[in-house]
């Protein structure tokens, strides 16, 4: 059979245009998938999508669907092909899953949540690598590509068993390389676990494009709400205590998420007068007003002042411009010689200014300098700042040079500058011209001719956030009090880590389904402290779950609803049975709901299981089974994600720095608390 390959280049491109986009996807209007609650979106979703798994399914708790979506109009290749990427969708079942409790549930706050009956993952891999649920597969010992029906790998003879296709798809669980990784519960609560944009491997996705997808997709999921650990770095720098002082939130919170919890005891109060009081800090503190030698920090800060358009007059004020220029910096390469620390004079209280005459003697020192050259010679900004040396400080010579570019000399000519084309080297010479008819030039290129190329912005970016930011690395300033206030709030800042968006899914719900009547109901079990053996006496506490029922729905139908979706969710809620509406007891089953409420109440509901009879008692919350006491000085009573002891004694566990142990120092083997 011959196949043109003109033919097969046009059917791909056909295909590829078919599919969505994920710059895009999902547009429209806004509704979710099915109008209903998470667990029902994610089925109708993966069957309007996805493509269907394979038959030869690799192992019976783990079911892996994939979308394919392309990138906008990006191509790649010789042949110009579209760009492709995939989303990989992972079912998990919970129950027979090496993994039963979840992690993320437990440091955020969640941890009294029932465990669910599944976990869907939401992968965006990079762009090479296997696919979760295609039919190949690496092989562990040489990686070579082995299908699912080959008993053994072809180069190296080694028999593929189940159990390490399972090992292989687990260990794309906990991948940290993926460009996206979500993990959402059964009842809509999830986790962002990892983004990764082009810092990551990704050849054409940015990170912003990756959370723009994620956030329209969990909109359209009908998802409840999503935590996401920032820990993230850029430029080697935690990003949420930079961007949290520059942008007065985290880099998250540009889609919407908020403090969800703080590691010890910290509270959204005291999350938001931290980021407020230290981004407020003025740069007076760290201007020297005296006569002594600047620091660098103080000719950094001079420097960008001397860029911004606008007074910098606090900490954020700095570190806004700086990630402005650095977000739109040109990458050209480094000036030989060239000195970026150019102040210029300001108008500012905080800083200090030359007079007018200190700069024309430089300036008519430069121009002399430039009419003494023969022709139409260029002159080294090296070669002209060594001439000039001995007309003022440093600072005032790198600001003249700066500023000398579009002026007009005494006969006529104007200064000009250039990049050399051989090593990129600021170049100066006089012009024939009019200074008016340079003035737009010298504005416009000013700031690109000044500018440091993007690498020199991020080494000026990483000093001054480990000098003026970084609890360790802060520098020394007065008054002492100030400075300790700074390491406090940095501090905090810093331990604040868990954010959450609440997506709110009920309005869009009410949207899609008009006629339809939406309750959440909150669950309320019958002689739950005795049920669950295994349970260590806590109490489970699942969050109200969303019901969708018709609009001539009973106080019977509401009570077979909410057994059904939280027998459907829950791993121990198997045999669960509503038998009352907890406020409305004296109603007769056949009286219509909406004769009692309206659409989007909450309503109580009372009901009766018995774990135990199912031997599910393991399953009763996402913190496990054990039993442990937190009780920390700093107002912790649970687990927030960070490290912790307990004491050999009583038992009850604390925080380890709370107890006096730095971070970074070693665990006593024995240790007894004070109490």
């Amino acid at each position: 059979m011959v196949v043109d390959a003109r033919s097969l280049k046009r059917m791909k491109r056909r295909v590829t245009a078919e599919l969505q986009d994920i710059l895009t996807f999902p547009s429209g209007d806004g509704l979710t998938v099915a109008g209903g609650p998470f667990r029902s979106n994610v089925r109708a979703f993966l069957r309007r999508h996805a493509l269907p798994p394979p038959q030869s399914s690799f192992s019976p708790n783990l079911i892996a669907w994939k979308i394919l979506f392309r990138v906008g109009d990006h191509t790649e290749g010789p042949d110009t092909l579209p760009v492709v990427v995939g989303l990989e969708v992972v079912e998990e079942d919970v129950a027979r899953s090496r993994s039963v409790y979840c992690d993320q549930c437990r440091v955020v706050g969640w941890s009294g949540h029932p465990v669910c009956t599944k976990r869907y993952h939401f992968i965006v891999r990079t762009d090479d690598g296997f696919s979760i649920g295609g039919n190949v597969k690496p092989c562990t010992k040489c990686g070579n590509e082995v299908h699912l029906s080959e008993p053994k790998c072809k180069v190296c003879s080694r028999v593929m068993t189940g159990q390490d296709v399972e090992d292989w798809v687990y260990s794309q669980l906990e991948d940290t390389r993926h460009l996206l990784h979500g993990v959402v519960h059964a009842n809509g609560y999830g986790h962002l676990l990892r983004v990764n944009g082009r810092e990551g491997g990704s050849r054409v996705l940015s990170g912003f494009r990756i959370m723009d997808f994620w956030d329209r997709l969990c909109r359209y999921l009908g998802v409840r709400k999503i935590s996401v650990m920032d820990v993230s770095k850029k430029f080697g720098l935690e990003y949420r205590l930079l961007h949290g002082i520059a942008r007065g939130h985290p880099w998250y919170g540009d889609w919407g998420y908020e403090f969800g919890r703080g590691s010890f005891a910290l509270t959204a109060g005291t999350y938001r007068e931290a980021v407020e009081t230290l981004s407020k800090m003025p740069l007076s503190m760290f201007i020297c007003q005296g006569r002594k030698p600047r620091t660098r920090v103080q000719d950094l800060i001079l420097f960008y002042q001397s860029l911004s358009e606008h007074e910098l007059v606090n900490i954020r004020d700095l570190f806004c411009v700086m990630l402005s220029l650095v977000h739109g910096a040109p990458k050209v390469p480094v000036v030989d010689g060239g000195n970026y620390k150019k102040p210029r004079p300001s108008t500012s209280g905080i800083l200090c200014a030359w007079t007018y005459g200190d700069t024309k003697r430089v300036e008519d020192a430069m121009f002399r300098v430039l009419r003494a050259v023969s022709g139409s010679k260029w002159v080294s900004w090296r070669t002209l700042r060594g001439a000039i040396c001995k007309m003022g400080p440093p600072e005032l010579l790198d600001y003249c040079l700066k500023d000398i570019v579009g002026k007009q000399a005494a006969n006529g000519f104007v200064a000009q500058v250039r990049h050399n084309p051989d090593c990129g080297a600021l170049e100066y010479r006089l012009e024939p011209g009019d200074a008016a008819l340079h003035e737009n030039l010298s504005s416009s290129t000013s700031l690109f001719l000044n500018c440091p190329s993007r690498e020199h912005l991020i080494a000026d970016l990483r000093f001054l956030y480990e000098s003026l930011l970084h609890p360790q690395t802060m520098m020394r300033f007065g008054p002492e009090t100030k400075r300790n206030l700074a390491l406090s709030l940095a501090t905090k800042l810093l331990d604040c880590k868990h954010f959450v968006k609440d997506y709110k899914p009920e309005s869009a719900l009410s949207d899609a389904n008009p006629s339809a009547t939406l309750l959440f109901c909150q669950l309320e079990l019958v002689d739950n402290s005795e049920e669950g053996g295994g349970g260590g006496g806590y109490s489970v506490n699942p969050p109200p779950e969303l019901v969708v029922l018709p609009p001539n729905a009973d106080i019977s139908d509401l009570k077979a609803e909410a057994s059904k979706a939280f027998q459907n969710l829950y791993i121990v809620f198997k045999g669960l049975q509503v038998e009352e509406l907890v406020d409305y007891g004296a109603a007769d089953g056949s009286t219509p709901i909406k004769f009692l409420m309206k659409s989007t109440d909450s309503v109580r509901v009372r009901g009766r299981w018995r774990a135990k009879n199912y031997g599910l008692g393991r399953f009763r919350m996402e913190r496990g089974p054990e039993r442990w006491t937190v009780d920390c000085v700093c107002g912790a009573v649970d687990d927030d994600g960070e490290r912790m002891l307990a004491c050999d004694i009583c038992g009850v566990w604390q925080h380890s720095r709370c107890a006096g142990i730095p971070d970074f120092d070693t665990v006593p083997a024995r240790f007894v608390c004070c109490g």
